[in-house]
């Protein structure tokens, strides 16, 4: 590879270096097609991917990605990251190990303006705001939490959204573990050895079943004060089973499976209040616990629910059979944040990662064709392969080809599945070894206590407001 040492871009050929020198550094005035990524999560890393290799010997084609981590995250691994069987650094790849013909800004989106063609961006350790020109944007900013507007849910509760929220998770289990091993009061122990998860889609059902296994071993292992009855896992799901995403019989299965190993399912039943040692249900009855994890329900990001485009009663964007914005030909949207409707069906797509990896290949495609001409635009349409969860300790449920299994072999499907679709070699290396070390030694409960971040709120502080022209300075 060759190497810019003005911007750090790569190029396979030293020729296209060349010429990329002379285009865009001694250029008074290029004409560069400027694609812009919101996002850097499935979608968005995988167009990423996808287009650098299309565009690696085009010199007058400019890519960027805005993240506000610098990181990838494989998030359907984040449950085994809660309860220390996958160690937080081997889901997450730096977004610049992607970055060969990209720059990358880690910061918060702030507004979009698609009338302007603009971008404003927030750096994080500063607040330092800039804003991004581009002439095809992409959107695949993903979701946030949903709490509905229950603030007391919100303050009391973990999420499983983010590496972080794993970690604390899993550092907040171990220190129930320990106080309920030093108490002999047994109403206490029981509250502190309570744990429960609302939301009976695969977060939850996954969440619970983790968690599970590992407390009830973790207790049995290196607790011996703890009594074993006291320990109550309780999953709460609004629907009449769990697992909406899966036929009927699977989701009894997996029903029959979590209750069989001590998990204990409140269906039709909702989660409407908190507090540090209780949750009190729709139909008031209270559980006291020290543990509440919210999986209830997720929300479009404010900056998507803002735009001045068309969007569904949720928030999200609308978007034609090609995957653009209605309105916009210019702007794509895929994943979390866009209502794709299955013609076959009739209804949207779910938002997995199995269905932001087939959207991010048909954007790809699209841009392709935009930019260069050649070819047609695809439409998007994609079967499901099929859908999976893991429900605990090496069991799983799989409705793959019209089948609906549960046990050890869908536990097998699933890992191979998702192993294959992390996007760097020596992650899938080291996730195998993770799963082969917890095959052979029990887990680790070390705590990892808290993490002290400094904020910098007096660095590059300027006296006036920037005017729009400082704001497109190129480089952050």
């Amino acid at each position: 590879m060759h190497r810019c040492n003005k911007c750090h871009l790569e190029f396979q050929k030293k020729r296209t270096l060349e010429q990329h020198i002379q285009y865009i550094h001694k250029s008074d005035f290029p004409s560069v097609k400027k694609i812009l990524i919101l996002g850097g999560g499935f979608g968005g890393v995988n167009i990423l991917r996808d287009i650098q290799k299309m565009f690696q010997d085009k010199v007058n084609v400019d890519i960027s990605i805005v993240n506000q981590e610098n990181f990838f995250l494989f998030t359907p691994m984040l449950p085994e990251v809660a309860s220390g069987m996958i160690h937080p650094r081997d889901i997450s790849i730096p977004i610049r190990t992607f970055c060969k013909r990209a720059k990358f800004y880690q910061a918060v989106v702030s507004s979009i303006d698609l009338e302007q063609k603009l971008v404003t961006i927030t750096r994080l350790f500063d607040g330092k705001v800039h804003a991004l020109e581009y002439d095809y944007l992409v959107l695949a900013l993903g979701s946030v939490t949903n709490f509905f507007g229950n603030k007391n849910i919100e303050n009391h509760s973990f999420t499983i959204k983010t590496v972080e929220d794993a970690i604390g998770i899993r550092n907040h289990a171990i220190n129930m573990l320990e106080n309920a091993g030093q108490t002999s009061d047994p109403d206490l122990q029981q509250k502190l050895m309570t744990f429960t998860v609302v939301g009976g889609g695969f977060a939850g059902v996954e969440t619970i079943g983790e968690l599970n296994h590992l407390i009830r071993e973790s207790a049995s292992r290196m607790y011996p004060n703890i009594n074993r009855e006291k320990i109550n896992m309780v999953l709460v799901s609004s629907k009449n089973g769990i697992l909406p995403e899966v036929s009927e019989s699977l989701s009894k299965k997996a029903m029959k499976y979590l209750k069989n190993h001590g998990v204990k399912v409140l269906t039709n039943t909702k989660a409407i209040d908190a507090d540090e040692d209780y949750v009190l249900l729709d139909n008031n009855k209270k559980i006291p616990c020290t543990t509440l994890i919210w999986t209830g329900g997720v929300t479009v990001d404010p900056v998507i629910s803002e735009l001045k485009c068309e969007h569904e009663k949720s928030g999200k964007v609308q978007v034609d059979k090609f995957l653009r914005l209605i309105g916009y030909p210019n702007v794509f949207a895929l994943g979390d944040c866009a209502e794709i409707i299955d013609t076959a069906t009739g209804k949207p797509y779910p938002p997995t990662a199995q269905h932001a990896i087939h959207q991010s290949q048909t954007v790809s495609h699209n841009l392709n064709v935009l930019l260069t001409g050649k070819d047609k635009m695809n439409q998007f349409s994609y079967h499901s392969k099929g859908m999976m969860a893991t429900i605990g300790k090496r069991n799983a449920i799989v409705s793959i080809f019209g089948y609906n299994l549960q046990g050890i072999i869908p536990w097998l499907i699933w890992r191979t599945y998702y192993v294959l679709q992390m996007p760097s070699i020596g992650k899938k290396i080291k996730v195998i070894l993770d799963w082969t070390v917890d095959s052979f030694f029990k887990r680790d409960l070390t705590s990892y206590g808290q993490i002290k971040k400094k904020n910098l709120t007096k660095v590059d502080v300027k006296d006036k407001v920037p005017s729009l022209k400082e704001l497109l300075f190129p480089d952050l």
